[in-house]
């Protein structure tokens, strides 16, 4: 049964202050807190000195609003007469309505690109996460990876699907917000991966979704018959996990040096691969692996399954373990030879085939927390007070914040552009000409992540470099914006391979 709640006056609230009957008002809702008083983590005492107030500006100073909505059910006991909440408290799934808390098209701009179908697809799907989140924040600062029982609701909801790509696979799948297959294209993935990110726990997210983005494309592009029909419904369903493990400790970018081998047995039948890999997401729960190896052939993609000989071990880095950042040791591994993705030494083409989406959806990712940041950052200078003054009043706070965006919207507009490309460009077409000005997308939208996480963290001042609070959200993006700067190919040569791209198509006979 509900609890049945009352109407006082602020005097009757004004009466209850001892240490044995302590209420307090914020935003015009009354609290009970006489028996929290010994749990609150800034003790009894502080709690006893705003007994019989309003505290609504010194909670909002101090606390996120979901300790609000944790502890409301419980300590909540009525309401101040005549009085309405003057704080919005969104729904699970709500848009945000903070200037810049959202791409344009859903501050009320018009879009040449999206569509009432988007905007059903974010809501469904911030909606599934916003039940996810605190789990997630939770398991991301214990180091506990996704639960196979939160993956397999997650394929089942078609959250796992959303983040692969328009394709043949979506076919006969749930998609968030009734989404049909054939209906999906590349904005609705972006927003899939925006949303992903504004989770606001990126090991835990990558724990989830970075493995089998771009472990399972190598299957589905390039995989025989057999193994298709049966991986790609068991990873797009939850069942089973699937990572990329191309990096070794002496090769990261430069693939053409790996070291990991793989000999065929005397009867042809069987590769023995031996060799190791390293900073491997998702390594250490997968079920699958997509491998690089090099055969006599040169250079292959094959597909291998958790068995004997393989072992997967933990690496900590500056996120949590909940990623699964994994060392994988291949010792005598016994894989048939129908597993080959691709052909025998046309290894590079398949790893290559997939770089294209793998930078973009990075895009999107670092993109969709950048603004989450900006967003946090916007409210706490409208709501923290610093000599009798909001930080928003403060001209500096203000520049700050239109450096931040100022940077942030171009490359969402640059994000949207390209991904209108994809929804309209054959694969052929998106290889000649998206190569490069995805590489300086990647780029340029890492560059803006640390400018942003920056001022951010000045902002915030010490909660901005303090995991939990207020500040969460800024500490651990200052913590973990590196990782898009990094993976995928890193700043330079993604710079690097935009001009270089651009030269193929330099006219010879331009000059000054």
């Amino acid at each position: 049964m509900p609890k049945e709640l009352k109407v006082f006056t602020r005097e009757e609230v004004a009466k209850h202050t001892s240490e044995n009957d302590c209420w307090i008002i914020i935003d015009s809702e009354v609290y009970d807190v006489t028996n929290f008083a010994d749990m609150h983590p800034g003790g009894a005492q502080l709690l006893l000195e705003f007994g019989g107030k309003d505290v609504t500006d010194d909670f909002y100073g101090l606390h996120r609003q979901e300790v609000l909505m944790k502890y409301a059910p419980r300590l909540k006991i009525g309401t101040i007469s005549n009085e309405k909440p003057q704080i919005a408290v969104p729904e699970p799934g709500a848009l945000s309505t903070v200037p810049y808390g959202e791409p344009s098209y859903w501050m009320g701009f018009k879009s040449p690109y999206l569509t009432e179908s988007h905007t059903r697809f974010r809501k469904a799907l911030r909606a599934i996460y916003a039940d996810v989140k605190p789990e997630a924040i939770i398991s991301e600062d214990l180091g506990k990876v996704p639960t196979a029982d939160l993956y397999k609701h997650l394929g089942e909801e078609g959250v796992l699907a959303s983040q692969i790509g328009p394709g043949p696979w979506l076919k006969g799948l749930k998609l968030p917000g009734g989404i049909k297959p054939e209906e999906f294209d590349y904005f609705h993935e972006m927003i899939a991966h925006e949303e992903t990110a504004r989770v606001g726990a990126p090991g835990f997210v990558d724990g989830i979704s970075s493995g089998y983005s771009i472990g399972l494309p190598p299957v589905f592009n390039f995989g025989p018959p057999h193994l298709k029909e049966r991986v790609v419904p068991e990873v797009l369903l939850g069942r089973k996990r699937i990572c990329l493990a191309i990096t070794e400790p002496y090769a990261g970018s430069d693939v053409a040096r790996i070291r990991t081998t793989a000999v065929r047995t005397p009867d042809g039948k069987h590769f023995i691969v031996n060799g190791v890999k390293k900073w491997i997401t998702n390594g250490t729960f997968s079920d699958y692996f997509s491998v690089a190896v090099r055969t006599e052939k040169g250079i292959t993609m094959l597909f291998i399954e958790r068995g004997e000989g393989l072992e997967t071990k933990g690496i900590k880095t500056s996120y949590s373990p909940a990623a699964g950042t994994s060392y994988i040791t291949f010792e005598n591994v016994k894989v048939p030879v129908e597993n080959i993705l691709g052909k025998e030494g046309k290894g590079f083409q398949v790893i290559m085939y997939n770089f294209n989406h793998e930078r973009w959806y990075i895009c999107g990712s670092i993109i969709g927390s950048t603004r989450a940041v900006i967003e946090d950052s916007f409210k706490w200078a409208n709501q923290r007070k610093v000599f009798g003054k909001r930080l928003i009043d403060q001209p500096v706070i203000r520049n700050k914040l239109a450096s931040m965006i100022a940077q942030l919207e171009p490359v969402q507009n640059w994000l949207e552009n390209l991904t209108y490309q994809m929804c309209n460009m054959s694969y052929l077409e998106q290889s000649q000409k998206l190569a490069g000005p995805i590489a300086l997308l990647k780029y340029q939208a890492t560059r803006v992540a640390h400018n942003v996480s920056d001022d951010a963290c000045q902002i915030f001042g010490g909660r901005g470099i303090t995991k939990t609070g207020m500040g969460r959200t800024i500490e651990t993006f200052q913590r973990t914006y590196k990782f898009a700067a990094i993976l995928g190919g890193s700043e330079e040569i993604m710079a690097d391979l935009g001009v270089r791209q651009a030269m193929k198509y330099f006219p010879t006979n331009a000059r000054l």
